[in-house]
């Protein structure tokens, strides 16, 4: 019962969080943050209790749904999971410190619409039967749909409806491709089925094993975002409320990523080897291209949204070369990322809320009247650009160690995109924090609440950069799996 109940406490937490706040928006405040801490602690139980555990599954949750077509409630989590369900809790409770004064319009709904979204992501990460698998993922797009239209900035109806055709759309792809390889599977079983173990190993043409798997791929290449699909990203995150924005950058680009290690690969193990070269390309691509329209960016969420099509191309690189380096690279990066690049975009959310405005030309000299927010936004720019010491630096060091043991033209380009970041990142820091303070900007430094969120996740980075071996080790079983398929 312990998975339902990592989805049945946030929708839960929602809904009183909704109810409570009629009365006080700060108990809705604090019910949210008590219900994420629950599920970060249930989820932590699993990862101490499951250390060392044989098996597919840490833990496994299977209940007959219909029967009649198949389709089972079935979670389970393994290593690869588990890990991405900590950083759903984890980063959820920042989203709630972080819009603590931010959102103060409709705040019950707000909490409802944010817990919703965590508990759809967490479905995500939980489902093994494909049909609740795409049940999910169609889930939390309503949820972050009002989180953009309802709490977000100028242009926020416009990026929502953006988010949603792109999301939708590719979805629907997917959908198509999970009933062909139903069918499939019965045509040459005689069983209808959703179940993931059992479609695994399905034999299929090559050419339809092919279209199955682009159907697949879109939709999580979208998600991820992957050049030139990703065109929706900027706006949104642009037009998001800051929790909204770590959400995106944190979580939702994630489930794309782990759409990528848990399906497309393992489903279609022979597609995936043969579109592999052109995957490397694509995420080489996105590494240099999210790099260089990030240098040109005067709007500070714009700027931090751009490096997410960077860093992820590092991850969709590391998929595709598929050796256990590459992939213990992408799961580092895809966490660590969700971590660096949601305390930036906190950081972005707290300057706009003093001074109104997001754009650089407006901003310089801050350090001299905010030094604590300063010295966050220096230390999470190191990080992002890969600052030896710090998680993101050991992600996409991996990934490129393992890029050069597959194609050594493909890791010498990726690796000019860690130059570029430096570009943009030593940009960031000296047009909004150094130089004369010329618009003569007097600002309140950082806020207790908001010096706990950066304590937090700053420590999160220094720990995955000095020691990732817990994570490594949590996810060694399950990218195992995948390295074989990869390499077969």
């Amino acid at each position: 019962m312990i998975l339902l109940a990592l989805i049945a406490v946030l929708i839960g937490g929602g809904m009183v969080a909704a109810v409570a706040a009629r009365w006080s928006a700060a108990a809705a405040r604090w019910i949210s943050l008590l219900a994420l801490l629950a599920d970060f602690g249930l989820g932590l139980s699993i990862w101490v209790r499951s250390a060392g555990a044989a098996g597919p599954w840490l833990v496994d949750a299977d209940y007959a749904w219909l029967p009649q077509f198949g389709i089972r409630f079935h979670l389970a989590v393994d290593g690869l999971s588990l890990l991405l369900l900590m950083l759903t809790f984890f980063l959820g409770f920042v989203s709630v410190l972080a819009s603590w004064s931010e959102i103060t319009e409709s705040v019950g709904f707000f909490h409802l619409s944010l817990l919703a979204t965590l508990a759809g992501i967490a479905a995500v990460f939980l489902a093994v039967d494909l049909f609740l698998f795409y049940f999910a993922w169609e889930l939390m797009l309503v949820p972050m749909y009002f989180l953009i239209a309802v709490w977000g900035h100028e242009n926020r109806v416009y990026a929502a409806i953006k988010f949603f055709i792109f999301t939708q759309l590719s979805g629907l792809l997917m959908l198509v491709a999970i009933l062909a390889l139903y069918f499939f599977h019965h045509s040459t079983t005689g069983v209808y089925t959703f179940e993931y173990a059992d479609l695994l190993g399905t034999a299929l043409p090559p050419g339809t094993a092919m279209w199955l798997m682009a159907g697949f791929f879109v939709a999580f290449a979208v998600k991820l975002p992957v050049v030139p699909l990703h065109t929706w990203l900027p706006d949104a995150h642009t037009e998001a409320p800051t929790a909204g924005s770590v959400v995106l950058a944190g979580l939702l680009l994630k489930t794309g990523a782990y759409g990528m290690l848990r399906f497309v690969v393992p489903l279609f193990p022979d597609a995936a080897h043969k579109f592999a070269p052109v995957a490397i390309v694509l995420g080489v691509i996105g590494i240099l291209y999210g790099a260089i329209l990030a240098f040109g960016q005067t709007d500070l969420k714009r700027l931090v949204a751009y490096t997410s099509v960077s860093h992820l191309g590092f991850v969709l690189l590391g998929i595709f070369v598929g050796n256990a380096l590459a992939l213990q690279g992408a799961l580092l990066t895809i966490i660590c990322h969700g971590i660096s690049t949601g305390a930036l975009f906190v950081l972005v959310g707290s300057l706009q809320e003093r001074i109104h405005t997001r754009e650089l030309g407006r901003m310089g000299g801050l350090w001299a009247t905010t030094p604590r927010l300063s010295g966050a936004a220096l230390f999470f720019t190191l990080a992002s650009l890969g600052l030896p010491g710090l998680g993101d630096f050991v992600g996409e060091f991996l990934v490129l160690l393992g890029t050069y043991r597959v194609s050594i033209p493909a890791a010498a380009i990726a690796a000019c995109g860690v130059l570029a970041a430096t570009l943009y990142g030593v940009r960031l820091v000296q047009r909004a924090f150094h130089g004369p303070n010329v618009h003569e900007l007097r600002l309140a430094d950082l806020a207790p609440r908001e010096g706990l969120v950066v304590t937090l996740m700053a420590v999160a980075l220094l720990w995955l950069g000095l020691y990732p071996r817990p994570v490594t080790a949590t996810f060694q079983p399950a990218m195992d799996r995948v390295e074989r398929v990869a390499l077969k």
